[in-house]
């Protein structure tokens, strides 16, 4: 298996064979939380008043995500797994928009086979992927609104390579890099409310859910699902 890693929306844009997409703080943290809540299906869109005209049309239940971190006006919940891990959302189909994670989702038109990753499901993205035998893989880091390069999207990808190419890894050693980066202060700022603690814990437990999330079009959109480890 030939395995490429790209960054940004560019990346995104440019990604073939067998695609993930990585953002783990929070799109797909947030998207894996809301599944294993029993979650039915994630409509993944670009646009804010896009997740609101699905909502309203009845073709979701529930909004998820962020503008510039924040949940938008309208929304049910901001892009956080740790306000997820308590939602009911079961047999829910949910839609969720974020500034980097959905944008690469929707910018990668030549993906065959597409997934959402994170470090909460790369172990069962690594066995979903190496389970197709895909001649060229390519991982793509979303980073900072997609223009940015963070370390825990570029972390991921190359936890993911490991992996991918039959070694274990080092969970620990991914996450303890992570934690001495510059936007770990974040999550713990009075000021910003919106980025919890944790959700820098759910975030950052590798390997936490035994299911990758598959993307795949449906009505003209990318929807996301549960696809269990193998």
């Amino acid at each position: 298996m030939d395995i490429q890693i790209e960054s940004l929306l560019e990346g995104a844009k440019r990604a073939t064979g067998t695609v993930v997409i990585i953002d783990v703080f929070r799109a797909f943290t947030t998207a894996a939380t809301a599944l294993s809540r029993g979650a039915t299906k994630i409509i993944m869109v670009g646009g804010i008043d896009e997740a609101l005209a699905l909502r309203d049309a009845g073709s979701a239940d529930v909004c998820v995500g962020e503008v510039h971190g924040r949940r938008p006006p309208g929304f049910d919940f901001g892009n956080s797994p740790f306000e997820l891990s308590s939602a009911d959302v079961a047999g829910k189909t949910i839609v969720l928009r974020t500034s980097a994670g959905t944008q690469g989702i929707v910018a990668a038109r030549n993906a065959p086979r597409l997934y959402a990753g994170s470090l909460a499901t790369a172990d069962a993205t690594a066995r979903a992927v190496r389970a197709d035998a895909p001649a060229l893989t390519t991982l793509v880091a979303m980073g900072d609104n997609g223009v940015v390069r963070t370390d825990e999207d570029e972390l991921c990808a190359l936890h993911l390579r490991n992996l991918l190419e039959g070694r274990p890894g080092n969970r620990e050693a991914v996450r303890a890099f992570i934690l001495a980066g510059a936007r770990i202060a974040d999550f713990h700022d009075p000021a910003k409310p919106h980025l919890h603690p944790g959700d820098l814990d759910i975030a950052l437990d590798v390997g936490r859910y035994d299911f990758a999330i598959r993307v795949v079009e449906e009505n003209g959109r990318p929807v996301g699902r549960a696809e269990p480890g193998r």
